[in-house]
């Protein structure tokens, strides 16, 4: 038996125009899937019925892999591949298997030589960076930084001081209802000279990004808010 294909589809950064970023080879493949291993269920099907499957969700089948998933059940929807099945990954927003847990699925269909198809899509962490001006040819993703206050502000102190050292744009991300310590712990600890950038809403109406020092940015009186944003340190 022929084994199916994983296609890697992204999703939209929040609530606009499907059309605006999704392209239609994407559709057109989604259209063709009844099997899709997603990061959670519902926002999954308001997905797909926002590119036009609204009349076939009842038909389609969903796994969850998260967070609270067993990775043990993340590899195992690997069977679903070697029945002949193609199978869609999508993530909660953005591109599935970056920052995101679908890379345990990812890695299985690999060790089972079954075809991976990454499609095009929304990633906030490029737009971010090619937006912000700083070195894109050498940079980090450092995913979330502790919460802990004490040891957040370390671990910003110590990539700033990687940044500066190596020339080397740093990217982080943060749970929205925390964007503001986040940003406060930045401006506190970091060089008044070291850019930062605030990129929130990527690709959404009320879409901000804005690269600056800190010394300004101690001046601006800037709010973030509960709002998908990306930051990005250069010393």
């Amino acid at each position: 038996m022929a084994k199916g294909k994983l296609y890697l589809i992204p999703s939209p950064l929040g609530e606009g125009s499907v059309a605006d970023c999704v392209p239609p080879r994407n559709i057109y493949i989604m259209e063709s899937i009844r099997h899709f291993v997603v990061e959670e269920i519902t926002t999954a099907r308001r997905f797909l019925s926002r590119c036009g499957m609204k009349g076939k969700i009842e038909s389609l089948n969903f796994y969850e892999l998260n967070e609270h998933t067993d990775p043990r059940t993340g590899a195992g929807y690997v069977s679903l591949l070697l029945e002949g099945n193609d199978v869609g990954l999508i993530s909660e927003a953005g591109l599935p298997a970056v920052a995101d847990p679908g890379n345990i699925l990812v890695a299985a269909a690999h060790r089972e030589d079954v075809q991976v198809v990454p499609l095009v899509g929304p990633s906030s962490l490029m737009m971010a960076l090619m937006s912000s001006g700083l070195q894109g040819q050498n940079f980090a993703f450092n995913g979330y930084l502790p919460v802990k206050e004490d040891a957040r502000k370390a671990k910003i102190r110590f990539f700033e001081a990687h940044s500066r050292k190596f020339n080397q744009s740093q990217i982080f991300i943060e749970t929205p209802y925390r964007n503001d310590s986040l940003l406060a712990s930045i401006l506190e600890v970091c060089s008044a000279s070291t850019m930062l950038t605030v990129a929130a809403d990527i690709s959404l109406p009320a879409e901000y990004i804005k690269t600056m020092p800190v010394g300004l940015w101690r001046n601006s009186g800037i709010k973030i808010g509960k709002r998908p944003c990306v930051f990005i340190l250069l010393g």
